[in-house]
């Protein structure tokens, strides 16, 4: 096809000219290059070198990089029923083509004489990785098992996409028009706004929306469900949309439980013919933890430390609920976030309403690139570059080095939500990654995807707080991306990074909103332009760990039910996926799961992401990345140069380093130590325990 920008196009994708039609074409020529490897590689009669056996393996990469990886991204930021049928076409096409070269057996012989030879440290890790990697793709199995191996993957890999499409489509179908302001007592008015703008434009209006008579739409999407719920004086208009959205993608057209229990019963039968014996010993054969038993008893410690905290949590919101006459009868689940959002204004005399009036998106942004800046020595800039977006939000940023004054990277800013096509969540995901090539160094580009509160009319975004932790958190992915000094496209930023230390740059990030120069320099009051109080700010950091210790047990409610699902329960047998869930909460939830909880049927990171049999991942890398910040206040955050030390320090380990080192070996490089859990318990409040 003439003019296809998929085909034979090198930098930046054109995003504005990429339309459904050009997919297919595009994974024909790319087809046609998989071919052709396997055919030089069958023919094979070089000498092995580094050169001769990777370098074109990773021209492959990049071709699929280039060629198809713009089609995965539209997917998940501009999805519509055209580019899903396309999508959905070739995807089987796709994911033989990986098979076909993981199983290769040539390749897999050339890897082994590879490793064999004097390659450096750097090198020996990708070729270990890459001979792991064909096992755990069935390099090994013959006939049937062979078969059988390729029709699982097949099929899971079309299982995760209908997965994402279901849980998109059936947010999509949901809303809920409110026209009797009575309804939306308790709202506030930034609130009454959005969600009048939100009619409006749903509808097609061209009047201006009136956010004082309405109507107001609601959606099941986080910036419009997640205020409702905690400002809402409605009760029954809370608890219908908790448990819409607690049900959400488990019924009708949209219904994801049989595709759950599918997925579960390939996953163990995968892990079987590779001959583990479940499908979280295969997930954690590529880890940072030594084993399952070792995660059991990691994420079980942490619940020890959590319980009793959250018992004492729990009781206190109900005993202020009653106290103060909100409640009557017992704190239900829909009452949770209205009610733990009174009591926090109480406590610490806080009004979230009031605190995001001072965090406008572009402050923030810019506050962001200043810390960036002092600590890691780089300059973040909006680019003047005529660049194609898939939206008219999307800002494009280069990074470049203070020392060099090089450009080192760029990335994608798309920050608003848009649930009418583009899936919830946040995430930082890969554009282009850094390699040498015989043109010269490629520079690493990265999107960083948030789904925040759009801007109203035309005043900018305000953001609560969670999303300015949430932008922190998705940058520090970036950073990694974006950052890294490896030359190997297989080892740079997060490649070859092991799954469960990848969340340390992220996590590590957010620990800068609460330092006080920090987050001072990033806000601005939306109508008079003044400063975040320091009395506020006293307020932030006071209630940082306000019921911590419930939302920690939430996340190990969530590791223990994934790592049973892949480790001790049968798919095959009676037991449900929900029976799991509600058992793993006896022992750990203080606030037992309604019965109809079919939260799973949405749980995209396990069933659709990176995430099975690893969503320990976030508490297992918090422990790396607490003890990694401890390290910038034992030095002392108040003193620049320290912290440009240190920064420095961080950046030319954890976040140059990248894939090239096992990821244990980086923090120690960096901390001088092991890894300890102190920094974490004493950050989240609960070392005393």
């Amino acid at each position: 096809m003439q003019n296809n920008p998929l085909i034979g196009h090198h930098g930046l994708p054109l995003f504005e000219k990429i339309f459904p039609e050009h997919i297919e074409p595009a994974v024909a020529v790319l087809q046609k290059k998989v071919d052709d490897l396997l055919k030089h590689f069958e023919t094979f009669t070089e000498k092995v070198t580094w050169e001769t056996v990777m370098g074109p393996m990773a021209q492959l990469d990049q071709d699929f990089q280039q060629g198809f990886s713009p089609v995965g991204h539209l997917l998940g930021v501009k999805n519509s029923p055209e580019l899903r049928a396309a999508y959905e076409k070739v995807q089987p096409q796709i994911v033989q083509m990986g098979l076909e070269l993981d199983q290769n057996k040539k390749i897999f012989s050339l890897l082994t004489e590879l490793n064999q030879q004097n390659l450096n440290s750097v090198q020996k890790r990708i070729v270990e990785a890459k001979l792991r990697d064909a096992r755990n793709s069935g390099v090994a199995l013959e006939g049937e098992k062979k078969k059988r191996f390729s029709e699982i993957s097949q099929r899971l890999s079309q299982l995760s996409t209908n997965f994402n499409n279901h849980v998109l489509d059936a947010t999509k179908a949901f809303e809920l028009i409110i026209t009797d302001k009575k309804d939306m007592a308790g709202l506030p008015q930034s609130f009454l706004d959005q969600s009048a703008q939100a009619y409006a434009q749903h509808k097609g209006l061209k009047a201006s929306p009136d956010a004082e008579k309405g109507p107001w739409r609601l959606s099941l999407d986080f910036p419009s469900y997640g205020p409702f719920m905690k400002y809402a004086e409605n009760r029954e208009l809370r608890e219908k949309l908790y448990r819409t959205r607690l049900t959400l993608a488990s019924s009708g057209e949209f219904d994801n439980t049989g595709i759950t229990r599918e997925i579960l019963q390939l996953r163990s039968e995968k892990a079987k013919l590779l001959g583990f014996k479940t499908y979280a010993d295969l997930s954690v054969s590529s880890k940072m933890a030594p084993g399952v038993p070792e995660i059991y008893k990691f994420l079980k410690d942490i619940r020890s430390a959590a319980k009793k905290p959250s018992e004492n949590e729990m009781a206190e919101l109900t005993q202020y609920a009653k106290s103060k006459g909100i409640l009557k009868d017992e704190l239900k689940h829909w009452d949770f976030a209205y009610v733990s959002e009174k009591y926090r204004e109480e406590k610490f005399k806080i009004n979230e309403e009031e605190v995001k009036q001072y965090f406008q998106f572009p402050k923030v942004v810019q506050g962001l690139f200043q810390i960036t800046k002092k600590a890691f020595g780089v300059d973040v800039r909006e680019s003047q570059a005529d660049v194609q977006k898939w939206h008219p939000d999307v800002r494009f940023y280069e990074v470049w080095d203070e020392k060099t004054k090089k450009q080192i990277a760029a990335f994608f800013l798309d920050p608003y939500s848009r649930p009418e096509n583009k899936r919830g969540g946040a995430w930082m995901n890969e554009c282009i990654s850094r390699r040498m090539t015989k043109d010269g160094l490629e520079i690493p580009v990265a999107y960083l995807i948030c789904n925040g509160t759009p801007p109203v009319g035309n005043k900018p975004s305000m953001m609560p707080f969670s999303e300015v932790t949430t932008l922190f958190h998705e940058f520090g992915h970036g950073l990694q991306h974006m950052l890294t000094t490896v030359e190997f496209p297989e080892a740079a930023g997060i490649h070859g990074v092991e799954w469960d230390a990848v969340e340390l740059p992220s996590q590590f990030m957010e620990n800068w909103c609460y330092h006080k120069e920090t987050l001072m320099g990033m806000t601005s009051h939306i109508d008079t332009g003044a400063q975040l109080p320091e009395e506020i700010f006293n307020k932030l950091v006071a209630e940082k760990n306000y019921l911590e210790a419930y939302s920690t047990l939430r996340q190990v409610l969530f590791a223990l039910t994934d790592m049973d699902l892949h480790h001790s329960y049968d798919p095959f047998g009676d037991e449900t996926i929900f029976d799991v869930f509600q058992n793993v909460a006896k022992e750990t939830s203080v606030m037992a799961p309604l019965k109809e909880d079919r939260f799973l049927c949405a749980f995209g990171h396990i069933f659709a992401g990176g995430y099975a049999a690893g969503y320990y991942s976030y508490k297992w890398a918090e422990v790396l990345s607490a003890d990694a910040f401890a390290a910038f206040e034992e030095r002392g955050l108040e003193d620049k140069k320290s912290v440009n030390e240190q920064g420095l320090k961080f950046r030319n380990t954890v976040l140059a380093m990248g894939g090239s080192k096992h990821p244990l070996d980086v923090f120690k490089e960096f901390r001088g130590r092991e890894p300890q859990i102190d920094a974490l318990l004493r950050h989240s409040g609960l070392a005393s325990t």
